[in-house]
């Protein structure tokens, strides 16, 4: 087992303390509320019960955490599938998912939620620091594996940062500790452009003491792509683009916590998760053959052809297509006309509920696109 100790600040819970985490939570006044929205025909209590018989981690997450998904999937969604398993079955060892991100929580909890169903011990994921605004999100956070990534802090620690978690990601795969979970970019797509940055893989690549091409292939990097047929937080996204347009967002106190809530308790309709196959060791050899970002570029380019490509297109996604672009291509095809008159209603109804203030044609229009553009990228 490796040696995690010099990582205190960005680990997640031991067993020891996500029992004790757990417990704090079993007592947390919000709980009976909690207990009431997911399993309504059962006791207020039930989930303080279940959360005080923990004993570990992987106990909390394969009886309390899918019974919790479960639960979350049967009230607001159609169902949850999965496809590509196999892509992982080559891999010797541990490896590191590299997916889109949709939704705060649901994306990382429904790819533990998939591995759990395969047969596959749970990940890590790496979230950022932001979202631990307070005791109760922390402790559940980490009692999930959870590797904080810290947020708001000058470019120097940033620096600092970004080696200490690109180290703890290499060792707990090298090692054979844990796979690791990251989004593939800082923050949600909002506008449903699935892009990779950069800066990623360069981060991974700082902890390594070998050259470019080992660096790499010893991460067993797999991509990931999850997408809802209603886009978790539609709304707010096509908000947030459209006053970012006049100056930078600045999101007021707890927006990430009301955008946590709102995707746990939003319609989802489908729900489905690809795995794609690993970045190869010849894919990483002629990375590795070019200089300077033009490596980083190759890598970035593969990781996004196939978490674009394994995007999930459903109705939703022609119709904003074809809405945005004022055509009926897929009309007849991939929708009909009561299903398109359903999407407008729904678009009315979301934007209507924003302020009044806001240009309705250009968040009409935003929300068009974000539903539309994974059809564009894959065009």
């Amino acid at each position: 087992m490796a040696d995690l100790s010099e990582f205190e600040d960005i680990r997640p819970y031991s067993d020891e303390e996500a029992v004790e985490a757990l417990n704090r939570v079993s007592r947390h006044p919000m709980l009976p509320l909690i207990s009431k929205y997911l399993f309504p025909k059962a006791s207020v209590d039930t989930m303080a019960q279940a959360l005080r018989k923990v004993k570990s981690i992987d106990e909390f997450q394969a009886v309390v955490m899918i019974d919790v998904i479960n639960a979350i999937l049967a009230r607001t969604s159609e169902g949850f599938t999965f496809s590509g398993m196999e892509n992982l079955a080559g891999i010797n060892g541990k490896f590191l998912a590299v997916s889109n991100h949709r939704d705060i929580v649901l994306d990382p909890a429904l790819i533990l939620y998939a591995m759990h169903a395969s047969g596959l011990p749970f990940a890590e994921l790496c979230v950022g620091s932001n979202l631990l605004q307070s005791t109760l999100i922390e402790d559940l956070m980490k009692s999930n594996r959870m590797i904080k990534v810290i947020r708001g802090i000058s470019a120097r620690q940033m620096y600092l940062n970004s080696h200490t978690l690109s180290k703890y990601i290499r060792l707990s795969i090298t090692s054979g500790t844990s796979s690791i979970w990251v989004a593939q970019k800082e923050g949600r797509a909002k506008n449903g452009i699935d892009k990779t940055e950069q800066g990623l893989l360069k981060m991974f690549d700082m902890s390594g003491e070998k050259g470019f091409e080992d660096n790499f292939k010893e991460l067993n990097i797999v991509p990931m792509s999850i997408s809802y047929e209603i886009e978790p937080c539609d709304s707010r996204k096509a908000r947030e683009l459209l006053m970012s347009r006049d100056a930078p967002y600045v999101k007021k106190p707890k927006e990430d916590l009301h955008s946590i809530l709102t995707g746990i308790r939003q319609n989802k309709g489908h729900i489905h998760l690809s795995i794609g196959k690993p970045l190869s060791a010849s894919e990483i050899a002629e990375a590795a053959a070019l200089t300077g970002n033009d490596r980083y570029q190759r890598l970035r380019g593969i990781l996004d052809d196939r978490i674009r490509g394994g995007y999930k297109l459903w109705k939703t996604n022609y119709m904003g297509y074809d809405l945005m672009n004022g055509t009926s291509e897929y009309l007849g095809v991939k929708y009909l006309p009561e299903d398109l008159a359903r999407f407008r209603e729904y678009t009315e109804h979301k934007i209507t509920k924003l302020e009044r203030r806001l240009d309705r044609d250009a968040l009409r229009d935003i929300f068009w696109h974000i539903y539309g553009n994974p059809v564009e990228l894959q065009k």
